[in-house]
């Protein structure tokens, strides 16, 4: 890993994270006022515009912050709020040069797999690829760009049969077909039948990271020329209220504080480690796609 060096311009810096008034996005936020400049702006946001607006103002004043802190509201699954934040950090900042796409859905293992997969996919798939689209675009040079993902989001995690129609799909668009078909299957209720895993997590994880292995392809050569960072990131196991039904054993979890330091530190580190570009990269090592496949 990179010696960690958080980046001292003198113009201001703009960083954006999606869901963050609680556990990791939060801590994300937190971690960037502190560890940002008095000239730099951390853009918090959520859906609750009361919510939003309580945590940034407690954010900016925490013991700590040296960065300012606002909150925009902003729900992931509305495509035209997505595309009016885009259209807004551009008008305002002229782009932005942190983002975190972290927004996720909160599941049940008590409630049906397609009563839960239109608000998964559309908060962690659909969101993702909208800002890919929108909002990567605006981040400048020598900037980051993270999807919040996690080990699950490798082929190896899919059943063989199934892994070929994320594995084939190289571009956003096809990644995004991909999705929606399996989203078509779970409300047939033909997904299991057709070999797709029980919990919609999976799936939905393989999907992220497959829609930056897609836009990675096409950016990669001009990005690291220009020192800018795309990869999906895995925080590892957090303790939340999130993640307690699914885990039994949460002794090894992290606290959303803890988690978001290894986060930081790879978004923040420079120079880039062009093996890391486009990857899935947990605790500054990257997870494989499949076996000893890299995207390079």
């Amino acid at each position: 890993m990179p010696t960690v060096a958080v980046m001292t311009a003198t113009t201001s810096r703009i960083a954006l994270v999606t869901g963050a008034t609680q556990g990791l996005g939060l801590a994300l936020v937190q971690g960037l006022a502190e560890r940002l400049g008095p000239a730099d702006l951390v853009l918090l946001t959520s859906r609750d515009p009361d919510r939003v607006g309580q945590t940034a103002a407690q954010t900016a004043t925490r013991a700590g912050s040296t960065a300012a802190v606002q909150g925009r509201a902003l729900d992931v699954t509305d495509a035209d709020a997505v595309a009016r934040l885009a259209r807004e950090i551009e008008a305002e900042y002229g782009g932005v040069d942190l983002v975190f796409s972290n927004a996720t859905a909160r599941l049940s293992p008590d409630v049906d797999p397609a009563e839960q997969v239109d608000l998964q996919l559309d908060t962690s798939n659909v969101a993702t690829s909208r800002l890919l689209r929108s909002v990567l675009p605006l981040v400048r040079s020598g900037g980051t760009f993270l999807v919040v993902s996690s080990a699950l989001g490798t082929l190896e995690q899919l059943p063989e049969r199934i892994r070929p129609r994320f594995a084939e799909a190289t571009t956003l668009a096809e990644v995004d077909a991909v999705v929606e078909e399996y989203r078509g299957e779970v409300h047939a209720g033909t997904a299991e039948k057709n070999g797709w895993p029980h919990w919609l997590n999976i799936p939905s994880k393989v999907g992220q990271v497959a829609a930056v292995r897609a836009v990675a392809r096409d950016r990669r050569e001009r990005d690291l020329r220009q020192g800018t960072l795309l990869a999906s990131v895995c925080p590892g196991l957090i303790d939340t209220g999130a993640s307690r039904p699914w885990f039994e054993d949460m002794s090894t979890a992290q606290t959303p504080e803890q988690a978001a330091v290894a986060v930081l530190d790879f978004a923040l580190s420079r120079p880039l480690d062009p093996g890391m570009y486009g990857e899935l990269v947990q605790f500054g090592k990257v997870l494989p796609w499949t076996g000893a496949d890299r995207l390079s």
